[in-house]
């Protein structure tokens, strides 16, 4: 029993065409299906691309006014700390005027007495008092009080009766400007006295 070799026949020949032209057929029903899946989407796709950079467009519009708006913002305040800072001793300086207007008045009496210059000084401490309340200026004489670092300033300290560190002298009044020190004042405060 011998094999024989044969060559493919019509049969072997035409198995490979039927498989090409399945394929060829499959492939040419799916591209136009594929194009038509394109073309439905490539719109899609542009309308979502326009809708992209409009707003884009309209979100950097957004951006650059409110930019303008803040650096507008930034350059109101500016101004207003600089009118402010130029300006803040105003309503006190108007206040001051009436104590200046007076002392003048009083350097300009000729044959003034000692009386009315007293009385003319007693009116202007007065206003100069008012302005001082107006501009929230209060007095600090602290005699008799317990020494305090933060508004005292004690110059000496000398044995006394009573509780040591007390103040017994005032030498300068001190000033608050809204609870703040604008000057301190200067005391002398007391010490206990060496036992014997």
């Amino acid at each position: 029993m011998q094999e024989q070799d044969t060559p493919l026949g019509a049969e072997g020949t035409t198995a490979p065409e039927l498989v090409e032209n399945t394929s060829g057929t499959g492939a040419d029903t799916a591209a136009p299906a594929t194009e038509a899946h394109e073309a439905d989407t490539i719109p899609s796709l542009a309308e979502q691309l326009r809708s992209a950079e409009l707003k884009a467009t309209e979100h950097h519009d957004a951006w650059l006014r409110a930019k303008a708006e803040t650096e507008n913002v930034r350059r109101r305040a500016q101004d207003d700390i600089a009118k402010a800072s130029k300006f803040a001793a105003e309503k006190f300086a108007q206040s001051m005027l009436p104590v200046k207007d007076s002392l003048e008045a009083a350097l300009a009496t000729e044959n003034a007495t000692l009386e009315s210059l007293r009385q003319g000084v007693e009116l202007t401490l007065k206003q100069l008092i008012s302005a001082f309340q107006g501009a929230n200026v209060t007095e600090v004489s602290p005699l008799g009080e317990k020494f305090d670092p933060n508004k005292h300033q004690a110059i000496s300290a000398i044995e006394a009766d009573g509780e040591p560190n007390t103040v017994i002298n005032v030498l300068q009044k001190g000033y608050l400007l809204n609870e703040r020190v604008m000057r301190p004042a200067l005391v002398v405060v007391s010490k206990a006295k060496p036992a014997a």
